[in-house]
């Protein structure tokens, strides 16, 4: 693929998300969510392997299955009230329709199968890309169309997320399936943000984006395919494994890192709301999570692959000439001060 072509569809990928974010009507929301998916498909099928094939088989087959669903919801809701607003009332079958069309693109438990699945087969950078951006206009719709929806709905599948994300995660190790669970935690963790305070879904969808940046960052930098080879990355790239060690404590919500801001302000907000029981079961459904986020860690920072002549290898250095630039980021991006992050909320 040319730089002009991947250019183009990068710029593809940045209309539709910005056409879905700023409509009110549904069929320009429709068409960018298309535009969307068509610009992802060439990124992750940009090499030739069949992992690669079937992961954009898959995430064609599911984004174009949950477009439609849109379209059909937003159709029945104008035959049914004359009205093409988005945030408008809907009757009871389009509104369960439009969540469950939300929750499949999101990659929101129950309907997650396909998420790790596309992201393991997918190049590191368009994982990248799906775990990021092609959140933010299907987050944008969950936004406008929360009111629509049930809280305690919305609240047992933010819990159930929370958990499948942090259970199922343990049981992997391939990093780019670590990095989907923990992503489809997150996205229970806002969820529950959502229904609390914008300022607070906008502040974790800030820290989201940001710490899995770094992360898919390191990830892509030293060819980490699998938790093995993230150890034996260690003598060729030290400090660039440190900062991965940071960002994944950081993921984990571990103190002060950038992480343990949103995550403290939804407990916070829960307790002083009278839900204390079910902010320690997030708490205790996260400690899964952690102990996956350490696992990682511990293989980045505290293993060796075996060698007889370390300094030897300590002198080789496959990584490209941006390695240092790399590692600024992850490093900036995975302890941004927390007073900042205090200032950021207030901001928002």
């Amino acid at each position: 693929m040319t730089p002009a072509l991947y250019g183009l569809f990068l710029l593809g990928l940045l209309s539709g998300t910005l056409i879905t974010m700023s409509s009110t009507h549904w069929l320009l929301a429709w068409i960018g969510l298309e535009l969307n998916t068509l610009a992802m498909l060439p990124l992750i099928s940009r090499y030739y392997h069949p992992r690669a094939t079937e992961a954009t088989l898959k995430y064609f087959l599911v984004q174009t299955t949950a477009s439609t669903i849109i379209l059909f919801t937003a159709t029945l809701n104008a035959w049914y009230t004359g009205q093409w607003t988005i945030s408008h009332p809907a009757p009871t079958l389009t509104t369960i329709a439009l969540t469950a069309s939300i929750m499949f693109k999101l990659g929101i438990a129950p309907l997650h199968l396909w998420y790790p699945e596309v992201l393991q087969g997918a190049p590191m950078t368009a994982a990248l890309i799906i775990a990021t951006w092609q959140k933010l206009a299907p987050l944008s719709l969950a936004y406008m169309t929360l009111h629509l929806v049930s809280t305690n709905f919305l609240v047992i599948v933010g819990v159930t997320t929370i958990a499948i994300g942090a259970m199922t995660g343990l049981i992997h190790t391939q990093t780019r399936k670590v990095m989907a669970y923990s992503s489809i935690g997150h996205m229970g963790w806002l969820l529950i943000a959502l229904l609390l305070s914008p300022k607070i879904a906008t502040l974790t969808v800030m820290v989201y984006i940001t710490t899995t940046t770094a992360a898919f960052l390191v990830l892509t930098n030293t060819r980490s395919n699998t938790i093995t080879t993230m150890g034996t990355s260690w003598p060729q790239g030290p400090t660039c494994l440190l900062m991965m060690a940071l960002n994944l404590l950081s993921l984990a919500g571990l103190p002060p890192l950038l992480g343990f801001a949103p995550k403290l302000l939804i407990i916070e907000d829960l307790t002083h709301n009278g839900l204390a029981p079910l902010a320690t079961t997030m708490i205790l459904l996260g400690l899964p999570a952690l102990y996956y986020y350490v696992r990682l860690a511990y293989f980045t920072l505290l293993t060796m692959p075996p060698m007889t002549h370390p300094m030897r290898v300590m002198k080789i250095n496959r990584f490209p000439p941006s390695s240092p630039l790399m590692t600024t980021a992850a490093l900036l991006l995975a302890t941004m001060p927390l007073p900042l992050i205090a200032i950021l909320y207030e901001i928002v």
